[in-house]
């Protein structure tokens, strides 16, 4: 890497497009200038700024699968089912040995004498207080998921490991059980259901998004240059991300930040659509489905105008403060003592049993690893751009240190709390005989649990609002993220970028929902997250070579 050292008062803020560092900093020395190769005009009156190649490459593609999917749905889900089943097969080794290596570099870079450096210069503040910042990161990083699997993933772990293991064929188990099952003991499968949850919502997926977040903020903050992904890879490709190995790059990132998004957002619909037919009895069918996701995409589109202080920031404020609410509640109205003494059994059994279940190799438990952590691992690195952007820009002032504990050990806890206080009431229920929510159909399985409960109406109304406004969070994120990528790392573009790619959010939903449904979401999940997950693993390096030429306190 070419790189200078320069302070904030030497640096043009519009010649990098980003804020300036405050206090020492070791800049990049490159001629390119942000925005140098963006196509800008005015037709109808409405600007545009967008980078050509990454912009035009990106819509044409994803417009070209939402057209193909919704006319031929039968040969579109055939294509799913094919490309997840053979990633399954040949490439569930390769998604959890990689995930491991993103968690090991966290880990080590907390300990690390390089944890002491500042996003953004030495002498950075923060943008935002501790609390807004937290729940925007958290809001966006796995929301809409926590409602739909917090009580639906414990009890299908539950009950596969409570069944025991099964062999198949050429000695192949046919159970979905994780690692070795605890047929016919109540108290060690809800242990073992607890740790295989965990596993894929703690440490490793925080990791994920911590990578991508630490990697752009010190080469946008610290480095000088733009807020696309591209610029993590400076340090192995030199002045060529500015070219068409770059604008791959970004490329790529936008396609796995919209299947990653499509996912969470057609999770979200099914099950916000499940709950207000559970609650009111509005119909559950494709229409209602359309009808919900246009509605709710629409008000994201509000909030995308409103802009980050005033719409990402107060959603995300006012869904943190449902959301405790509602779990306070499961605490105190549910099992309660084994709820507080499950939290801390939880993190025992979730860190001895770590090792194991985040094992690449050898597994027997094929259908638990393939079926469950493959698809979560997919889901997440298909997702990081997005969450890893959207984090970078609203982290500028923290330290590395601050920042890896923040984004990656923080969440973990409350996502630890969140499991046990749902999945210990829900795994409580069926221990005392009511297979409610355990035989309902996956989305609606959080409103039939919370149905056994004081006060169902209203906490199910709750769970509804939570569900949606996680979706409109999630799609205003997405699209600020996605129009920064496709803008040459503009972090100003104008508002109807934005406003497109929110309507291409939804529709890309509708599409992979009206094609192939909840199977659909995951094979595109899985199959987006594979290429991403090579560029990941490339970026681990470029950020310990950025971090390795930033100054440190206490070193001259």
């Amino acid at each position: 890497m070419d790189i200078k050292p320069e302070t904030a008062s030497e640096i043009p803020l519009e010649s990098v497009g980003v804020p300036a560092p405050e206090g020492a900093a070791n800049l990049i020395d490159t001629d390119y200038q942000i925005g140098q190769d963006n196509y800008q005009a005015r037709p109808l009156g409405v600007s545009i700024d967008i980078h050509g190649a990454v912009f035009a490459v990106s819509s044409l593609v994803i417009l070209g699968f939402v057209v193909l999917t919704l006319a031929l749905p039968e040969q579109a889900t055939d294509v799913f089912d094919g490309t997840k089943n053979w990633i399954n097969s040949h490439a569930t080794w390769f998604y959890l040995l990689a995930a491991n290596v993103f968690v090991v570099l966290c880990l080590g870079l907390i300990l690390s004498p390089l944890g002491r450096i500042r996003i953004g210069g030495a002498n950075a503040t923060p943008d935002f207080s501790r609390l807004s910042w937290f729940a925007m990161l958290f809001a966006a990083g796995m929301g809409i998921g926590l409602m739909f699997y917090g009580v639906s993933e414990p009890l299908s772990h539950y009950g596969t490991a409570l069944g025991g293991t099964s062999v198949g064929e050429g000695g192949v188990r046919t159970d979905w059980a994780p690692l070795g099952a605890a047929a016919g003991d109540p108290q060690a499968a809800a242990n073992l259901a607890m740790a295989a949850t965990l596993l894929h919502w703690s440490l490793h997926p925080w990791a994920m998004y911590a990578i991508v977040a630490l990697a752009l903020s010190i080469f946008s903050y610290n480095k000088g240059l733009p807020m696309t992904v591209r610029s993590i890879f400076y340090p192995i490709l030199g002045e060529r991300i500015w070219g068409w190995p770059g604008h791959l790059v970004d490329i790529l990132a936008v396609f796995a930040t919209l299947f990653g998004l499509a996912t969470s957002l057609g999770y979200g619909a099914q099950q916000a659509t499940s709950g207000l037919n559970h609650l009111f009895g509005i119909g559950g069918g494709d229409t209602t489905l359309v009808l919900l996701i246009a509605g709710i995409t629409a008000v994201a589109i509000v909030s995308i105008v409103a802009g980050v202080d005033k719409g990402v920031k107060r959603l995300s404020e006012i869904n943190m403060i449902l959301a405790f609410l509602l779990l306070m509640f499961v605490v105190f109205v549910g099992p309660t003592l084994l709820i507080v003494t499950g939290f801390f059994n939880n993190i025992a059994n979730y860190l001895g049993e770590l090792p194991f279940l985040s094992n690449p190799f050898g597994r027997e438990d094929v259908n638990y690893s393939q079926g469950w952590t493959t698809f979560y691992w997919g889901w997440w690195i298909s997702w990081s751009p997005f969450v890893g952007m959207f984090i970078a820009r609203v982290s500028r002032g923290r330290s590395v240190r601050e920042f890896l504990i923040s984004v990656m050990l923080i969440p973990t806890t409350v996502s630890i709390f969140w499991f046990t206080a749902f999945g210990t009431t829900a795994i409580k229920q069926v221990q005392e005989g009511f297979e409610g929510a355990v035989t309902a159909e996956l989305p609606l399985q959080l409103f039939v649990m919370l149905g056994e409960l004081p006060l169902t109406d209203i906490t199910s109304f709750i769970g509804i609002v939570l569900v949606i406004v996680f979706f409109i969070t999630s799609s205003d994120s997405g699209s600020l993220v996605i129009d920064t990528i496709t803008a040459g790392g503009k972090i100003d573009a104008p508002k109807p970028q934005r406003v497109f790619w929110g309507v291409i959010e939804g529709a890309i939903a509708i599409a992979l929902l009206l094609g192939g449904g909840l199977a659909a979401l995951q094979a595109v999940a899985v199959s987006a997250g594979l290429p991403f997950t090579l560029l990941l693993l490339a970026g681990c390096y470029a950020i310990v070579m950025g971090l390795l030429s930033e100054p440190r306190p206490g070193k001259p």
